[in-house]
Parts: C-alpha cells; sequence; structure tokens
C-alpha cells in the first residue's frame, strides 16, 4: 500500500546498497531531489538506470555511489558532457564504472518489456550502428513467423524507481502531465517505486480520463516536494533553469570544485530547499 513520508525516509525504506534504480525523466519532471537524498545518505554500489543521464548521475557519479550506469545518451543537455562521468570512465575518479550504452529505442523498449513482465524485448534495431560490438546485452534474432532479424535487450526491471511528477490525490493516485517520457513504464517495471510531488489535490475527478495516472498500487511511497525537479522543469509549475546547466559545466569540470559545490549545494541541504530554488522560475512555467 503507497505511503506518504517524507523523502528522506521514502529513500531510506526503498533504497538499498547495491540496487539497480532508475531516476528517470526525459528532460522533464527530472527526480532531482531524491537523487540528492539519496546522495545525502551515501548509498553505494549502485547501477544508475537512465535514458538520458544528465546532472544529477554526473553528482552520483561523482560522489562515488555508482558501479555501473545503463544509459542511451550521457551528457549535459544543450551544454556538453558530463564531466564527473566521463571523469570515471576514462580515469577511474573516484572509482571505475561499468558502462552499458543502449539506443533511445532500446532503452525505451527494454522498459516496456519489464513493465509488461517479459525477460526480453524484440524490435527493429542497432541496424548498422556499431553498439552491439561493444554491448554484449545486445543480441538479434529470427522472428519465427517471418524470418526477419530483430533486435533484443534484456528487459530492464529496476528494484526501485523514482520518478517527480505535479499531482497525487490523497489516495495516493499520481498524475503525471506534459512530456512524459519513460516514466510510466519504469515505475510499472519496478519492484518498488517512489514518486515526489509538486502537490497533493483531493481528487483527480475534475481532469480528463485519458491523462497519465499511475494508480496507488503500483507506488510505494509519496513524498511533496515541491519545486522537486529543479533545475529541470515542471509543466504548468515552473520552467527549465537553463542558467543551472550552464554554470554545472564549470562546476564539474574541476574535482574539488565539485565536492566543494555538493557539500554546500546538496550534502548541507534538504528537500525543503527545493521550493525556494524556483520561485524566479514559476512566471515563466
Amino acid at each position: 500500500m503507497v505511503k506518504f513520508l517524507p523523502l528522506n525516509q521514502a529513500v531510506a525504506e526503498n533504497l538499498n546498497d547495491g540496487d539497480a534504480v532508475a531516476f528517470e525523466g526525459f528532460t522533464h519532471l527530472i527526480p532531482t531531489a531524491a537523487a540528492h537524498e539519496a546522495i545525502r545518505q551515501g548509498f553505494r554500489d549502485l547501477t544508475l538506470i537512465r535514458m538520458t543521464p544528465d546532472l544529477i548521475y554526473d553528482q552520483m557519479i561523482g560522489m562515488g555511489m555508482a558501479k555501473k550506469i545503463v544509459f542511451s545518451y550521457v551528457g549535459n543537455p544543450g551544454v556538453g558532457l558530463l564531466r564527473r562521468a566521463r571523469d570515471a570512465i576514462e580515469n577511474g575518479f573516484p572509482r571505475s564504472i561499468e558502462v552499458e550504452e543502449h539506443s533511445h529505442a532500446g532503452m525505451a523498449n527494454a522498459y516496456e518489456a519489464g513493465a509488461a513482465g517479459l525477460p526480453c524485448a524484440v524490435f527493429r534495431g542497432y541496424r548498422g550502428a556499431g553498439l552491439a560490438t561493444v554491448n554484449p546485452n545486445i543480441k538479434t534474432i529470427s522472428c519465427p513467423f517471418t524470418g526477419e532479424v530483430l533486435a533484443a535487450v534484456p528487459s530492464i526491471r529496476p528494484d526501485v524507481t523514482f520518478i517527480h511528477a505535479q499531482k497525487a490525490d490523497r489516495r495516493g493516485n499520481v498524475l503525471v502531465e506534459g512530456i512524459i517520457g519513460i516514466q510510466k513504464e519504469a515505475v510499472l517495471a519496478a519492484k518498488r517505486a517512489v514518486v515526489t510531488v509538486e502537490e497533493v489535490v483531493d481528487n483527480f475527478d475534475d481532469l480528463h480520463p485519458n491523462l497519465t495516472v499511475l494508480p496507488r498500487w503500483t507506488i510505494a511511497a509519496i513524498s511533496v516536494v515541491p519545486g522537486g525537479s529543479h533545475p529541470s522543469y515542471a509543466h504548468g509549475y515552473y520552467a527549465r533553469d537553463n542558467a543551472a546547466y550552464l554554470e554545472w559545466d564549470e562546476i564539474a569540470a574541476d574535482r574539488e570544485g565539485f565536492q566543494a559545490w555538493m557539500q554546500v549545494n546538496v550534502l548541507e541541504k534538504s528537500a525543503d530547499d527545493f521550493a525556494a530554488r524556483v520561485e524566479h522560475l514559476r512566471k515563466a512555467a
């Protein structure tokens, strides 16, 4: 049964050292507050799964939390590299990490297969690409009906998925609006799911029936964290903080500078700080 919990408790009860964990959000509704709480609690040996790792995975990798990343694009969107991820991959700092790279189509299909309880995803993909030569989890399979050669990848079934969303109702159902990305499938594929939301409302009775609603039985815990996706955006609540993405490129470029920034802006902060971060962005939403 879904529980409404403070974020520190929701993370502590659902994330463990060594877990395969997805912090999903495709440009929009990135669960930054949840990732920062995981950093504060100091989890280790995580397999970090996400279609588009950006700032939060750069931070988690830089803090030595990851043993492996599974992804389909790694970078600071609109800016360039993830410098802490690159340092770990190229130089083993602060630790070496294993890399499993896919295409966006491969990751999306793998999440869908996980949500359906299937062992693998089969789809048209990777033709003419070289990823299969460096990723042994990309296979080919012949269709038993047509003989067509198709791509196959293992399904993604995280131990826990974290997402951010706009609203939860008082029964624990969650509403996701705007760019949905793969959040729904990532929740359904996981053993446990934790959702941070902007607010709690009485019900969704006045909303369109075709909106994306995750029913309460798919979720382990909900935490109310206004502003919890900053510096990404929450449709209808606040705009993307483009300046923060530009600033991150300089912050992450230096090992000591990165550690100093994390100490002040993550380790010494709490989830309550996020609401203040987005005040200047609300009018632009």
